[in-house]
């Protein structure tokens, strides 16, 4: 990855929620290191996520059969 780095703004309190945590786990050196690497998960994850046609059609039969379609 680049070097460059681009400022992101979020809640203060969730910004402490993820202070805390950095702080009580010690996996990340900081918010900004654990941010990076759950966008990082989120976006290679959702890459992946086309569904198949097969699978979208079980997705719907499972919502018709619980009343949502």
């Amino acid at each position: 990855m680049s070097g460059e780095r681009a400022q992101v703004s979020i809640s203060k309190e969730l910004y402490e929620r993820a202070r805390k945590y950095v702080e009580s786990q010690g996996t990340f050196s900081s918010v900004d290191e654990l941010v990076e690497f759950l966008l990082n998960e989120f976006l290679r994850d959702q890459a992946g996520q086309a569904m198949s046609r097969e699978d979208e059609e079980a997705v719907k039969d499972r919502l018709r059969r619980l009343g949502y379609l």
